[in-house]
């Protein structure tokens, strides 16, 4: 049965050959797998072959070969019996892999091992194709359109743009640092993962998700920001964050949720000058919820107050800061109003929110400014291009 079962495995994954000068075997086994590497396999068609059309033939052909061995190996996965006898638990790759080891040669599993390192190495873009991908996406583009332009998988356009955004988070987690601002805004921006709120509970999804900004007035830097709930944890989180990164005593303006007094004490304690601009709207019957709102309505009334400090009463505005949230609404694709391009998990939320953040910080030049909100501030000398953002993150 043993054998019969060999021999089922491997013609599933691919005939076996004469071996070649380079073979899949792994260290230590006594009866390494060969694999012929003829050129006329269908893996030579393979995406993952065609990306590694610069190298040598040798190579091209254990690139045709992988690609064809892991073809095999998900036919071998999505035929086993425990497809059949387990399917609400999808495919049981890790169900089929124990029964492999104890009843297959094993040198078939480390195949499949090899196979998924291999695949992982086939997926390194080049540093061009990296630059279009994120100047793609910190524009507003989706990446079923960057796919469809630039002919790289979504799959590796998504991994892609979550370790990028996860980089570029802790790059600007590091150089926000000591920052002399003296006007601080900040306001939160909505935006859901997998669906909205009524239906959230429903379909097993985060739902609402609001991004809280700080936006610096004068320079135009955001040095801080947090995703989160709408909530006190999340406003005394977003605060305490913003007030380690300042330096100096500064005036701070915010809308009139009522998390935020709280918020600003337990971040910034008495060393603060705060002031809450109050507004009225024209609509008595206003929905407050944010999903079924796509414009604002009429401001009839503006109310400054002052909450902590001496303030200057003149300069408690928001006004800096909602632009910010326009900009981030054209330049995100994932906080676009009325699309399909919303995020499915909260990672990749947060990712695309820090690469949008870090490409408006240190690589978008703002008009009024003539320079980068980074280079206002003080914190760079000159304006990154993609490409350098690309290496700061260490890809």
């Amino acid at each position: 049965m043993r054998a019969n079962f060999n021999q089922w495995v491997r013609k599933l994954i691919g005939k076996l050959g004469v071996p070649y000068n380079r073979r899949l075997g792994v260290r230590g086994s006594s009866h390494p797998l060969f694999y012929d590497a003829d050129l006329s396999l269908p893996a030579a068609d393979s995406n993952a072959f065609r990306s590694q059309s610069g190298l040598s033939i040798p190579d091209r052909r254990i690139a045709a070969l992988m690609a064809f061995a892991s073809g095999g190996v998900t036919r071998t996965v999505n035929t086993s019996p425990l497809a059949f006898c387990m399917p609400t638990l999808g495919l049981p790759t890790r169900f089929f892999i124990i029964y492999v080891y104890k009843y297959v040669d094993r040198n078939i599993v480390f195949v499949y091992i090899i196979v998924n390192k291999e695949n992982d190495l086939a997926n390194i873009l080049k540093t061009e194709k990296k630059v279009t991908v994120v100047s793609m996406l910190a524009e507003g583009s989706s990446m079923a359109s960057i796919a469809r332009i630039t002919g790289i998988h979504p799959d590796t356009i998504m991994r892609l743009a979550v370790r990028i955004g996860q980089a570029c988070a802790k790059i600007q987690d590091e150089k926000m640092r000591g920052l002399t601002c003296k006007q601080i805004e900040v306001d939160e921006i909505w935006g859901f993962i997998g669906a909205k709120r009524k239906v959230a509970a429903q379909v097993g999804a985060y739902g609402d998700v609001w991004t809280f900004i700080a936006l610096d007035a004068e320079t135009k830097l955001i040095p801080s920001f947090i995703v989160g709930k709408r909530d006190s944890y999340h406003a005394k989180a977003f605060m305490q964050d913003l007030a380690g990164r300042l330096s100096r005593r500064v005036q701070l303006s915010s809308d009139a949720l009522h998390a935020y007094p709280e918020a600003v004490e337990s971040g910034f304690g008495s060393e603060v000058d705060y002031g809450q601009l109050v507004k009225t709207y024209g609509v008595t019957n206003l929905n407050k919820d944010a999903a079924s709102r796509y414009s604002p309505t009429e401001v009839v009334k503006t109310e400054r107050t002052v909450i902590n400090g001496m303030p200057d009463v003149r300069r408690i505005t928001t006004s800096h800061v909602e632009k910010q949230n326009h900009t981030l609404r054209m330049h995100c694709r994932r906080l676009t109003r009325l699309t399909n391009a919303f995020s499915k998990k909260f990672e990749n939320f947060q990712a695309a929110v820090a690469l949008n953040f870090a490409y408006y910080n240190f690589c978008k030049t703002h008009k009024a400014l003539r320079m980068t909100p980074a280079q206002a501030a003080g914190i760079e000398s000159s304006a990154w291009t993609v490409e350098e953002l690309i290496k700061n993150c260490g890809e």
